[in-house]
């Protein structure tokens, strides 16, 4: 009868410690954030995808209550950053400002990439879109995306295309037409844009992929001749320009950033920061800034779904890496 009567102190004093532990837990999350949030972004200061972690961890400050520490990580296609977010505690109080880069084309590109995009990362958000412009020298005796091919048919070898380096979006979106239709024009990789544009200009290289704070001012001005856009939906940017999925159906690229956390993070915390950076995104003044970046709004996602769409995306932009032919510089 006494060990019994034991046994039961010593069981509930186990399930007491349990439940204290459980309403710790519970109430740590319930109370999250009570410390600064830090989001590392994986491009240098100033890049586009530091201007808007920026925009928005201003806003998700104003709306947790504590500061939203902006850490600059950059360097290896983004891994960096990527791998020092993916060691961190699955906590929420790191976060990652995550782009297409980061969790599509750089894994592929980095034979031994640190990272895995699906299983070390919780989806809470995508937050915006690159929608790129196919430009071309006035010059080029093409109009459209229809006249380019039937042109670079007609001659082969002769064209050059420029890009920002192998592996970049701007590679791949030209790879990606070249292999449906056959096209034979020469990759030039650049160090950056601006670079390549003014050999675009100057006529050495007749086509490229440009996001839209090069592009349109460059098309407004007449400077470049508009062949279409990356993505499968008309751009809000320039009604006039159609989408290459006009004539090519079922092309549909585009560059997107978008905030995650270490896998693992409580999920009351990912829904939490979800919902916050959803309503930003519906605000009127949050997507005149992104037209401001350049960039377009992107529809919302529940976290469930943005993970879906990471899934999808990874081996899309594996295979996009593989049949490019794509190399490190």
């Amino acid at each position: 009868m006494r060990r019994s009567t034991t046994f039961g102190r010593l069981a509930c004093i186990g399930l007491c410690a349990t439940l204290a532990l459980g309403c710790a837990t519970t109430h740590a999350q319930s109370d999250y954030p009570n410390r600064p949030v830090k989001l590392v972004v994986p491009y240098p200061p100033g890049a586009l995808t530091d201007l808007l972690a920026r925009a928005i961890g201003e806003r998700l400050a104003a709306a947790l209550g504590q500061p939203i520490v902006v850490e600059n990580k950059p360097g290896a296609g983004t891994l960096i950053g990527a791998e020092f977010v993916a060691k961190q505690p699955a906590d929420g109080y790191t976060l990652l400002m995550a782009t297409s880069t980061t969790l599509g084309i750089s894994p592929a590109l980095y034979p031994s990439s640190p990272i895995d995009p699906v299983k070390d990362f919780a989806p809470i958000s995508p937050v915006g879109s690159v929608n790129f412009f196919l430009i071309a020298n006035t010059d080029f005796p093409a109009r459209n995306l229809r006249e380019m091919i039937d042109v670079i048919r007609k001659n082969p070898g002769k064209y050059n295309y420029a890009s920002v380096g192998n592996g970049s979006p701007h590679q791949l979106f030209m790879e990606a037409l070249k292999t449906e239709y056959g096209l034979d024009i020469q990759h030039v990789p650049y160090k950056g844009t601006p670079a390549a544009l003014s050999d675009l200009l100057a006529g050495s290289i007749q086509v490229m992929f440009a996001d839209a704070t090069i592009a349109v001012p460059n098309i407004e001005a007449g400077k470049v001749t508009a062949l279409g856009t990356s993505a499968a939906k008309q751009t809000t940017l320039l009604g006039n320009v159609p989408p290459i999925a006009a004539t090519l159906p079922g092309y549909d690229w585009q560059a997107w950033q978008a905030i995650v956390a270490r896998a693992g993070t409580p999920k009351d915390i990912v829904a939490k920061l979800s919902a916050e950076l959803q309503r930003i995104q519906s605000t009127a003044e949050f997507k005149e800034q992104l037209t401001r970046f350049g960039m377009e709004p992107f529809a919302p996602q529940t976290p469930e779904q943005f993970a879906a769409m990471i899934a999808a995306e990874q081996p899309r932009w594996a295979k996009a890496v593989k049949q490019s032919g794509a190399k490190l510089d």
